[in-house]
């Protein structure tokens, strides 16, 4: 750029400004070159009286790959507006805008006209119009200009094949992966993409395995392929076996192991990753900051925050939301709010990540503020999840009324239809504020079956209002519904246990019993020193279990000899569980 400054002066010294072909080569090399700056070339570009289609041009394929790409589509619609007929090498990128921004009707305006100036068939531009269909979900529509192409390249089946692929239409790609003829590493990688998509686990492994040649993306995809059917083992067996590996390799296997709960391998997959210098990107930090969220890793999180901050990202708003959520799962909800505040661009994920954050800290008044604040901005309409989260803020914070206001006006108002999982926090709403009366008519209310869901927020508002005779209406249909839930079980026998009727919880013990239902155990996390454990009950897996169960029976013995003593029902389940 420095050189091409100095041309630019001499340009200018030379009163050659108006020399077209010269100044055009000097904002294509600005705009196009990768040594070369964009925003100069529109400098240039602005002091030209009458730029011509070759400087459009120019301009318009520099920022059809930037992160500015509706600028391009503004250019072609000013170069429209000057009578510069656009040529095939305007439309290719034109298009290519429109896929990156999802910009279906400008797309077909730019097909229209492509069709109108007659380079509507020119294979450059029908294989630009195939991927923007294909982006755009509009599968029918790739096919038809595909069907029409008279001459079809490489790049055109492997558009369409991995545009099928994308849809997860498996029949249509495999019998136009059957008409081709020259078949290259891409086509079959789209073929074992869309395998893996489909669900079809044995055909995907069968492409694999005849692969003559495989790269980086043939072996990712298996990876995929494993993780989409759970098949941990497998995915990671696949992964370890890989000649090389990139950014993608990575957050494949790592987002399997999140997504299966398997967090902490998850992070010392990633640890793995840094040791070995391969930079992570922002959906690598998504999936570690998801798995520090699920086990409470707060550490491990503030860490990933730090680098975001030290490299100077600019952070995406999908990134923020991670943010958001592993400060709030991790207790930090003042931060997680800090975060919230400083977005400079929101979407409705980070309003529904907050509200629920608030609600899950039991801040129901903030969270109603913030759904009212939404609204107040009038671009954001509430969905379903924005309601989960402000009728469970209701919930856990008594605003029984305000949570009553809000259901009654979802559908009317906002246009969102209670589902199933909505009744349940308002269920659970009027059971916590005693309207168990009112509960019961709720659910006899319901246009769908409530399910074990439901019925359990009611059984927990009975157990906590001592209310027997609801709770044994309740009973019978959760029997019906989960006969063999361990957690049922203990749910009614605190029922009984809180009333006082000893022999009830005994009969409910020896069902259990007699039913071979064992009670699941629940695993805790703990951080100390950096450093996450795990735990259940009666586990004897750390190193120091001995000195650990040494102190508890220490603190048991302390608490007995200032008048401590155990409920009947913990006594009843045995030493093990209480």
């Amino acid at each position: 750029m420095n050189q091409i400054k100095q041309i630019h002066a001499q340009i200018i010294i030379q009163c050659l400004t108006n020399e077209n072909l010269t100044v055009g080569k000097l904002i294509s090399f600005c705009a196009i070159s990768n040594n070369g700056n964009l925003e100069y070339a529109q400098l240039v570009f602005d002091q030209i009286t009458e730029p011509n289609k070759f400087m459009y041009n120019s301009l318009i394929r520099g920022y059809s790959t930037s992160d500015n790409p509706i600028k391009a589509i503004l250019l072609y619609r000013e170069m429209i507006n000057r009578c510069l007929s656009p040529n095939e090498f305007t439309l290719p990128f034109v298009l290519k805008a429109c896929a990156s921004e999802s910009a279906y009707c400008v797309a077909a305006v730019v097909h229209g006209h492509g069709v109108k100036l007659g380079i509507g068939s020119q294979v450059y531009v029908q294989n630009a119009l195939i991927n923007v269909y294909v982006v755009c979900g509009l599968i029918l529509c790739a096919r038809k200009v595909f069907d029409e192409i008279s001459e079809r390249t490489l790049v055109s089946w492997n558009s369409m094949i991995g545009g099928y692929s994308k849809m997860g239409c498996c029949r249509e790609g495999f019998l136009l992966f059957k008409e081709m003829r020259d078949i290259d590493i891409i086509v079959r990688n789209a073929l074992l993409d869309m395998y893996a998509k489909c669900g079809d686990l044995h055909s995907a492994q069968t492409v694999f395995e005849r692969m003559s040649y495989k790269n980086v993306v043939s072996w990712t995809s298996m990876v995929s392929a494993y993780a989409k059917h759970q098949l941990v083992d497998s995915a990671r067996e696949i992964f370890d076996q890989m000649p090389e590996k990139n950014v993608v390799s990575w957050n494949s296997m790592i987002s399997c192991y999140v997504r299966e709960g398997h967090c902490k391998d998850a992070l010392n997959l990633f640890h793995e990753m840094s040791d070995l210098g391969v930079v992570p990107d922002e959906t690598t930090l998504v999936c570690v900051l998801s798995a520090c969220s699920q086990i409470g890793d707060l550490l491990m999180g503030k860490k990933v925050h730090n680098y975001i901050c030290n490299n100077d990202m600019r952070p995406s708003v999908t990134l923020c939301n991670a943010l958001i959520d592993m400060y709030a799962k991790c207790g930090f909800v003042g931060r997680a709010l800090d975060i919230f505040n400083e977005m400079p661009e929101k979407n409705i994920v980070s309003w529904n990540v907050i509200i629920g954050a608030l609600a899950l800290h039991g801040y129901g008044l903030k969270g109603v503020n913030l759904f009212e604040e939404m609204l107040g901005g009038r671009i954001w309409r509430p969905d379903e999840i924005t309601f989960m989260g402000l009728l469970s803020a209701c919930s856990h914070s008594g605003l029984v009324d305000i949570g009553k206001y809000y259901f009654d006006r979802m559908k009317s108002v906002y246009g969102v239809s209670p589902e199933i999982e909505h009744y349940a926090c308002i269920v659970d709403l009027l059971g916590r504020g005693g309207l168990l009366e009112e509960a019961v008519r709720l659910i006899g209310r319901m246009p769908v079956k409530p399910d074990a869901v439901v019925w359990g927020a009611l059984l927990g508002a009975c157990r906590t209002h001592g209310n027997i005779e609801i709770g044994k209406l309740v009973l019978k249909q959760l029997l019906e519904l989960e006969p063999n839930s361990s957690g049922l079980y203990v749910l009614i026998a605190n029922l009984f246990c809180e009333s006082q009727r000893w022999e009830d919880v005994k009969n409910i013990r020896k069902l259990m019993n007699d039913c071979g239902i064992m009670k699941c155990k629940a695993i805790s996390f703990i951080e100390i020193k950096g450093c996450v454990y795990e735990f259940m009950v009666d586990d004897k897996r750390h190193e120091k279990s001995g000195s650990i169960y040494s102190m508890l029976d220490q603190l048991m013995d302390h608490l007995k000899s200032i008048g401590y003593s155990c409920n009947y029902f913990a006594a009843s389940l045995g030493a093990e569980e209480i």
